[in-house]
């Protein structure tokens, strides 16, 4: 008898990939089943002092590129295009052994050190004032991490007090002697960063962790009851429910980090579904932390303790495998990662899940902002966007506040990682009468067609198409040839009717928008 299953395997298998990625993917989405709420601070950044991050980065001082604060205006232009609605510093790894009274006062007066992080000499001449001016100027919410690798609970307190303190105290009087009258109401603090590793100074187990996290975060409140917190998680569940046994009533947020890539295409691009399985763990940590604590008294710590669930803070991601020189002491332009089009597709993707997972993850931050794993990059001449640079500027400008449903069902490739993965990746978002369908063809060189079915909504046939492209997955922008890989758009008339079928372009990022 001649089964399904032994005539599929009489048929070459290149003619059965073939056969499958010429489908059509069938989408149907409901546009009035609201399945999350997008939080925009998911579209944060990061910059640490690293490599050329800061100094040359967004900070030059004495370059004719640079304002007379010592600001690049090209970086500053470029970073406000990003708009991004909350910056993390200083670290990273270099919070760890960083002292953040070393960068206040007069610059020149500023101690020079050694950063035990990257191997470097740290001159301290960006510090909190600096980089706070800098968040008002591109309009972020800033999110300051504490040290609680070398650092005290008391200078974590005091660092509040600077920053925000409203009395007639000490570091609140330092402040205003710096210049700055008002408090600057700094809203975000993080309890240190990836303390459970070995590469960080200070580095403890989950239960050192959480006992000096908890100490400093009683502290930093009672200066500021205010502040939100944010808790160093880990990429192990034992870890994340060990330390919110013990803070689960205190912060707000629960951490996670992911790195990935390598010069596999499709493993790079199937590495998305391990960040969903991070997820459902750091979430699975939640639950599990929140069902122990219920029921329990809280403790009698003299302000008011979280009550609403603890989120995620998905705040350092990105690509990262090409420039491991972090630690290099003959390297200056350290961690400098050529980024091409099909990074940007990875990037693209990530958005798409944090989008999916909007109430839960309510924070996330690109690592890093300027140069360093970058989406901006720096010359003494000039600078010039990578290809992650474009999903990252067209989603937050564009997407909507609510993610609907959408069901998807066409052809996939194998990862030997993740096993079977979407060719076409698609989240749909609404807001404003507009929907948003956001499609990530992840095909290495093939065109995708999709058919879609929307119920819930009806539309007019003008739309707008938005594309990142262009000549191959390998494409990259330079300083030579900034243009390589672009973000396009232009008119459609064709969405008039709730049923339609549109093909995507191989290895592309693609924003649908219906009005």
């Amino acid at each position: 008898m001649i089964t399904r299953r032994s005539l599929l395997s009489t048929i070459p298998a290149a003619s059965l990939l073939r056969a499958q990625a010429s489908a059509v993917t069938q989408v149907k989405i409901d546009a009035d089943r609201v399945i999350a709420r997008v939080n925009p601070m998911i579209f944060g950044q990061f910059i640490e002092h690293l490599g050329r991050c800061i100094y040359g980065g967004i900070y030059e001082e004495g370059s004719p590129l640079a304002d007379a604060q010592g600001y690049r205006k090209d970086v500053e232009a470029a970073v406000k295009r990003l708009n991004p609605p909350v910056l993390r510093w200083p670290g990273g790894n270099f919070v760890s052994s960083y002292h953040w009274e070393d960068g206040i006062g007069p610059k020149d007066q500023r101690p020079r050190r050694f950063d035990t992080a990257w191997f470097a000499v740290e001159s301290n001449r960006f510090g909190t004032n600096e980089f706070l001016e800098y968040c008002r100027r591109i309009h972020a919410e800033p999110y300051l991490c504490i040290n609680l690798g070398t650092g005290t609970i008391e200078e974590a307190a005091n660092w509040v007090e600077y920053c925000n303190g409203v009395e007639d105290t000490h570091y609140a009087n330092l402040r205003r002697k710096h210049g700055h009258a008002e408090p600057y109401n700094v809203k975000y603090w993080g309890l240190g960063n990836e303390i459970y590793g070995m590469w960080q100074a200070g580095h403890k187990s989950a239960e050192d962790y959480a006992k000096v996290a908890l100490e400093a975060a009683k502290m930093m409140k009672w200066v500021d009851p205010s502040i939100h917190l944010i808790a160093c998680g880990a990429g192990d569940p034992q870890w994340n429910t060990t330390v919110l046994e013990m803070l689960g009533p205190v912060v707000d947020y629960l951490s996670v980090h992911f790195y990935t890539g390598s010069d596999d295409y499709y493993e790079t691009l199937a590495s998305v579904k391990n960040v969903e399985r991070l997820l459902r763990e750091a979430d699975g940590a939640i639950e599990f932390a929140t069902a122990k604590l219920r029921g329990k008294p809280r403790p009698p710590v003299e302000f008011p303790l979280r009550t609403k669930r603890i989120e995620i803070a998905f705040d350092e991601w990105n690509v990262w495998y090409r420039r491991r020189d972090g630690r290099d002491r003959s390297v200056k332009a350290k961690l400098e990662e050529p980024y091409n089009l099909r990074d940007a597709l990875w990037t693209a993707s990530m958005l798409h899940v944090f989008q999916r997972w909007g109430d839960k993850v309510t924070m996330a931050n690109l690592a890093q902002m300027v140069n360093v794993i970058a989406p901006i990059m720096t010359s003494p001449q000039g600078m010039y966007l990578q290809p992650t640079f474009f999903p990252l500027e067209l989603y937050r400008a564009r997407c909507g506040a609510e993610v609907v449903s959408s069901a998807c069902t066409g052809p996939v490739f194998e990862s030997k990682a993740m096993g079977p993965v979407d060719y076409l990746d698609v989240c749909v978002t609404r807001g404003g009468g507009t929907l948003m369908v956001g499609v990530v063809n992840r095909h290495q060189d093939r065109a995708l067609p999709a058919r879609f079915e929307i119920n819930g909504a009806k539309f007019g046939r003008a739309g707008k198409v938005y594309s990142i492209h262009g000549p191959s997955p390998d494409s990259r922008n330079t300083l030579e040839r900034p243009s390589e890989v672009t973000l396009a758009s232009r008119a459609y008339a064709e969405f008039g009717s709730p049923a339609f079928t549109f093909e995507f372009p191989a290895h592309s990022v693609t924003l649908l928008e219906l009005s």
